[in-house]
């Protein structure tokens, strides 16, 4: 664990002022210690998964199970994974291509599976309609009709969603398409482009990685002691190009991660949830909320070791609710280790995408969610309704929202909690239009699926709804706090 004064790191990074505006993290103390004496274990790559052809439709076979995996020499501990024991397969897919998922549940108790980010007709979503029964397969097919992009999958099942992937069932989605073959971008997976899913678990003394709900991560969300890349405890990346691609995902139940390279050096932002960015964005410090993404382009010299960690600012025991004092603690996440000798790398190019940018005057309607939690005693023990939008909780017989297909529409989300809330929303990517009347950060100006609302803050996003009408099947809209998400901050919307 690195420390550093919190002057000097912010002193080196212009954009301190927005990212540091939402939540910090801070490691509780665990039973197992976290890494002092260096990483020393090899980042584990998910397995990459193309599909087989079969009559012209790109099949993948996914099986939910229950298993144990090794975190810590001499401790198995009892996890669920996709076609695996914890995680799953990162699965590739392209532009214009159908597709058909089969989910097969070989757990002891239903579940789903969601396509976070993806576009789809709303009976194919794999949210909390879709239960995929024990010892049952259900099929998900459609035609991929969004650009590259870095999405992924876990399940959404009805205040279980949060369990489900506390023990390990998410992965990750690779959208290409003409234009991601045309950018010199790296692209060899595992070898320099890598997905790294960041979570954080604790465990208990006998190495379990049990979900036990307190009244404090009742209200502010799961937050565990040990930080985790791909599952993997105190990991290394062993590079041998000059820049390496990492697409990062934020896998966490409830914390948001403040991401840095350890020497204060910059690196180039890509790419946000839904694709790519117009062109790339120079960071030191970039926050990401629970279900967020973002593609990151890191420069290496060989021999010249450096450490991707989570700043968190706050003082001991604040958690989620970290507030600043003058020291950052910096918590590693990922060592890269640059060979002796590098491949040269393409040099990143000054402009990567158009983007087709909506227009507010466009829209046919604005919508307004108020995004709530009650404190007290009843509220931390799970009585009443501590989470809730527009005064309501989640009601899977209740359509909240009917929109029409082909319509514009911006929705004003206003958080009138006292801590910062992940919105998402299912089928479509939408843009940010401003944050209390101000533009979003540049790198915000992309394609998203999940924006940080800070306490008191308005966020005004923008979409369009394409492609897909069933009044019957609704989609989701909801905070990703998971615990939040599970205890009812969430509601439905159909396109008709």
């Amino acid at each position: 664990m690195t420390a550093f004064t919190r002057r000097n790191f912010l002193k080196s990074t212009a954009a301190s002022a927005v990212v540091l505006g939402g939540v910090a993290v801070y490691w509780p103390r665990s039973s197992f210690a976290q890494p002092t004496g260096g990483m020393t274990n090899v980042l584990k790559i998910p397995p990459l998964e193309t599909g087989r052809d079969q009559d012209g439709v790109q099949v993948y076979d996914l099986t939910m199970q229950n298993s144990t995996t090794e975190f810590f020499e001499g401790y198995q501990t009892p996890t669920s994974g996709i076609n695996g024991s914890y995680l799953g397969p990162t699965l590739k897919v392209r532009d214009g291509s159908a597709i058909r998922f089969n989910i097969t549940n070989d757990l002891e108790e239903p579940s789903t599976l969601h396509w976070h980010g993806m576009h789809l007709p709303a009976r194919m979503d794999g949210g909390p309609h879709q239960v995929v029964a024990v010892g049952e397969t259900w099929a998900s097919e459609f035609t991929i009709k969004q650009k590259a992009a870095s999405l992924w999958y876990h399940p959404h099942l009805m205040h279980k969603t949060a369990e489900h992937v506390w023990r390990g069932m998410a992965g990750m989605i690779i959208v290409e398409d003409q234009e991601s073959d045309a950018l010199p971008l790296p692209n060899n997976y595992g070898i320099d482009d890598v997905p790294l899913v960041l979570q954080d678990r604790t465990f208990t003394r006998d190495g379990r990685m049990d979900y036990n709900l307190s009244m404090h991560s009742r209200m502010m969300g799961m937050v565990g002691s040990i930080p985790f890349a791909n599952g993997t405890y105190a990991p290394y990346f062993e590079a041998t190009t000059t820049k390496l691609r990492l697409r990062i995902l934020n896998g966490a139940n409830a914390s948001t991660y403040n991401l840095a390279l350890d020497n204060g050096a910059s690196f180039m932002q890509v790419a946000t949830d839904g694709g790519f960015l117009e062109a790339p964005v120079e960071m030191k410090l970039l926050q990401l909320a629970p279900a967020e993404r973002a593609e990151i382009i890191v420069d290496l010299t060989a021999g010249e070791n450096i450490t991707l960690v989570n700043v968190a600012i706050g003082g001991a025991g604040r958690g989620m609710m970290g507030g600043e004092n003058n020291n950052a603690v910096a918590n590693p996440f990922l060592e890269i280790r640059p060979a002796a000798s590098l491949t040269a790398s393409a040099e990143l190019p000054s402009r990567l995408t158009t983007m087709e940018w909506l227009d507010e005057a466009d829209a046919v309607k604005t919508r307004v969610f108020s995004l709530e939690m009650r404190m007290g005693m009843g509220a931390m023990m799970g009585g009443g309704n501590s989470h809730s939008i527009n005064g309501k909780v989640m009601d899977m017989a209740h359509i909240d929202e009917v929109v029409n297909l082909g319509d514009t529409e911006v929705w004003e989300l206003k958080n009138v909690s006292m801590m910062p809330h992940p919105f998402h929303m299912h089928d479509v990517q939408f843009q940010i239009l401003d944050r209390n009347g101000k533009p979003p950060a540049p790198n915000e100006q992309g394609r998203k699926d999940v924006v940080m609302v800070n306490a008191g803050e308005t966020v005004r996003i923008i979409m369009r709804f394409e492609d897909y009408a069933d009044p019957d099947s609704p989609f989701m809209y909801h905070c990703h706090i998971l615990e939040h998400e599970d205890a009812g901050m969430m509601g439905q919307f159909v396109v008709v």
